[in-house]
């Protein structure tokens, strides 16, 4: 059974997942909860999923936004996670190609440095046969001089020479909505902005419904589901601790920030991956479309899970390090256009470090039968969703293996990874036929990949009403597939998670917010009130996102034991 994912029909969604009981409902709609709805519909099961902000709202788009190799986990001896979530991001690769690019990291080897020559060049040589590295990807030690032609914004001063290897950057949230509307044309339903309330039990103690919350309506629902679980990220432990089960391990937040630059101002030419001067944490500088991001410290976070926040302490540090690496940049606070931070719900290991702690993921069975999921990394989403559903298989005697190894992502069929760029070139040259400039269509068939034909469908209704709310057309067409396809129900959603213009464009963002609030307001009848909350919500984003918050939470490096 093929399913929409309209936000014109999620009252609808909502109304049908409390008809009927579930195989499996599943709390969290980030790249867990996702992956994990895409192999239970897979194998036959029926699937709900709520998730009480957008989908990808938290940790989900707001990392380093790289499928990793795991080349960190080397240096921790972690043998097997290496070796895994190098097979896996092959994988992602080839199931969603046109979120998906392969980066050539520069390791710069600094005397006095974390990295000497003779180790890194073993260690990626190692990293490269535990990755399962494809032979024209596989590492290369640079000289020096070797190392400043790749990148001659580096520091010279002790600079010895440099490692190079591939990395692959995505982005995060499409790559988390590509994996749910997979799952929903395969059956499942998923709802943003719905909160699981409680939890209802029967006589055996064992879960048998969830009550939800429709954020936006404030209805209520009774989910009904032989089987729940909880993916939500940071908020796993809330969840266990509203079960009465949250007993032995629990979770160790660490949250990650960037920064994002004009490339005019720091025209970076290669992604590097560095340690910085005085704590040896890695930090990671990387180009895309025209800018270059920074980041991450990777520190304890005990504060407000719902809205972690770059401070102004983490942007004095991010400069700094980044100056020290490029001193002929010096960049200053007033060249940041943009900032973001995320939380990793990392699983608590006495005596480790925040850098320190493993990502391997966890699952915890409580005695009412809910099943929490916590750790791992972004790259290893589909085998944490395999490991899963195989649990509830067997549970059921149900003999389906996980299929979604080879399972063309939404947007993914463009003919393979080899094909990307003809592809794009093709749908580009499609766009300017249709009317669109060439920047415009191709930056919407990168975007969109193979469902650019789904958005350029809808170009003659955009032709209409482009002139009546002063929008262009590859704007407007944008947003209309984001309502009807992406389940878009706020101005933050389209400008951030489906085009991730919030932290990579935020010009574009003040340039057309109004004439999108206003389209939007429209298409859903919105209430004077609910006009302005909404765009006071977009106007609060757009401010945090360019002005870190004064002073700093409380956060630090757990001490060793």
């Amino acid at each position: 059974m093929t399913q929409t994912f309209s936000a014109n029909k999620r009252s609808q969604y909502l109304r049908e997942l409390s008809s009927r009981e579930l195989d499996v409902f599943i709390i969290g709609g980030g790249i867990t909860g996702a992956g994990i709805a895409l192999d239970a519909v897979t194998r036959g099961l029926s699937v709900g999923l709520v998730e009480m902000q957008d989908f990808a709202a938290g940790t989900s788009s707001r990392s380093t936004k790289l499928v990793h190799g795991g080349l960190r986990y080397l240096k921790q001896f972690e043998i097997k996670l290496v070796a895994e979530v190098g097979k896996e991001r092959a994988i992602v690769y080839e199931n969603a190609p046109h979120v998906t690019t392969p980066e050539w990291m520069l390791l710069p080897i600094i005397e006095g440095g974390t990295f000497g020559k003779l180790s890194t060049s073993i260690g990626l040589r190692v990293y490269d046969f535990l990755a399962g590295v494809r032979a024209k990807e596989r590492r290369k030690m640079l000289k020096r001089s070797e190392t400043i032609a790749r990148e001659p914004l580096l520091k010279r001063d002790g600079l010895k020479g440099g490692g190079v290897y591939v990395e692959y950057k995505t982005d995060d949230a499409r790559l988390t909505l590509e994996v749910l509307k997979k799952a929903v044309e395969h059956g499942a339903t998923a709802v943003n902005y719905t909160k699981a309330e409680r939890f209802i039990y029967g006589s055996d103690n064992k879960i048998t419904a969830v009550i939800v919350r429709d954020l936006l309506t404030g209805s209520t629902y009774e989910i009904k589901a032989k089987y729940v679980i909880n993916a939500a990220g940071p908020w796993v432990d809330e969840l266990r601790e509203a079960d009465g089960s949250k007993t032995g391990k629990h979770l160790f937040l660490t949250k990650g920030v960037h920064i994002v630059v004009d490339q005019q101002r720091f025209p970076l030419q290669q992604a590097v991956y560095f340690d910085t001067e005085n704590d040896g944490r890695m930090v990671f500088a990387i180009p895309r479309d025209g800018k270059t991001y920074i980041g991450t410290t990777d520190t304890q976070y005990t504060g407000e899970i719902a809205s972690p926040r770059m401070t102004h302490e983490d942007l004095t540090y991010l400069i700094e390090t980044t100056n020290y690496m490029f001193p002929t940049v010096q960049l200053t606070e007033a060249d940041v256009e943009s900032s973001w931070a995320g939380l990793r719900p990392l699983i608590f290991e006495e005596g480790k470090s925040a850098s320190e702690i493993s990502r391997k993921d966890e699952i915890f069975e409580s005695p009412s039968g809910l099943l929490s999921i916590a750790g791992g990394k972004l790259t290893g989403y589909r085998k944490m969703a395999e490991k899963i559903i195989d649990m509830i298989c067997g549970k059921e005697g149900i003999t389906a293996s996980g299929m979604t190894e080879s399972l063309i992502l939404s947007g993914g069929e463009v003919g393979g990874s080899k094909n990307l760029e003809a592809f794009i070139s093709t749908h580009t040259e499609r766009g300017v036929g249709l009317g669109l400039t060439g920047s415009e269509a191709r930056k919407l068939t990168r975007l969109y990949g193979s469902n650019i034909t789904k958005v350029y469908d809808l170009l003659p209704a955009a032709k209409e009403e482009a002139a009546k709310y002063h929008l262009p057309e590859a704007v407007l067409a944008a947003l209309i597939y984001g309502l009807e396809e992406e389940m878009v129900m706020k101005p933050i959603d389209f400008f951030n998670r489906r085009t991730a213009a919030l932290f990579f464009d935020i010009a574009w963002v003040k340039q057309w917010k109004d004439e999108v609030i206003r389209y939007m307001e429209e298409h859903f009848q919105w209430s004077s009130e609910e006009t302005a909350s909404y765009r006071e919500e977009l106007e609060h984003e757009i401010q945090l996102a360019a002005t870190p918050k004064a002073g700093s939470e409380r956060q630090k490096q757990p001490v060793a034991k």
